[in-house]
């Protein structure tokens, strides 16, 4: 029998999640977890992770490498500036809002990428009603980097990302 978020598992995602990826040089990053919950509940499990997890400057409370989130507005457009724990300054632009789902871009950023599009979402799982889907992806270009090392920070941000909400809902489901 699975038992709620306790049962989660991380596995890479090869979906780019809607993702506009035109330029041939784009590379793609993608991670998914994938949480098991009771069927009958599955609605429920993923309007409450993304409760816990999807708020625009929520990646400050699940995220390690995330020191602090300052929300901002220019006319209608919605920013974030993400103050590293190293001291790095990220600076990323809300393009769309969805019930349990957002799409950025990065317009500031001492990453070794440009063109940086991503899509972060709790989604229910196609094939598997009792499970739901933290999927989190991107489309970019290496800058100032080989596509090889531009890919590692990236996949790198993604994995350290996952595996914090994975060890937050695993260990708040044991209490």
């Amino acid at each position: 029998m699975k038992h709620g978020l306790a049962t989660a598992i991380i596995a890479g995602a090869g979906v780019a999640l809607g993702l506009e990826s035109s330029l041939a040089a784009s590379l793609v990053s993608a991670k998914k977890l994938e949480v098991n919950v009771e069927e009958a509940k599955a609605e429920a499990e993923r309007t409450a992770l993304w409760a816990k997890i999807g708020g625009w400057c929520a990646i400050a409370e699940w995220h390690p490498a995330i020191a602090k989130c300052e929300e901002s507005k220019d006319g209608d457009t919605e920013f974030r500036t993400l103050t590293l724990k190293d001291g790095g300054v990220i600076k990323e632009k809300l393009l769309e809002k969805g019930t349990t789902s957002y799409k950025y871009e990065i317009t500031e950023s001492p990453l070794p990428v440009k063109n940086y599009t991503a899509m972060f979402s709790v989604a229910p799982d196609d094939d598997d009603l009792d499970e739901i889907n933290v999927l989190w992806s991107a489309t970019y270009d290496a800058n100032g980097a080989e596509d090889k090392e531009a890919r590692k920070v990236i996949d790198g941000i993604f994995k350290a990302g996952m595996d914090s909400i994975k060890a937050n809902n695993t260990a708040a489901d044991k209490k």
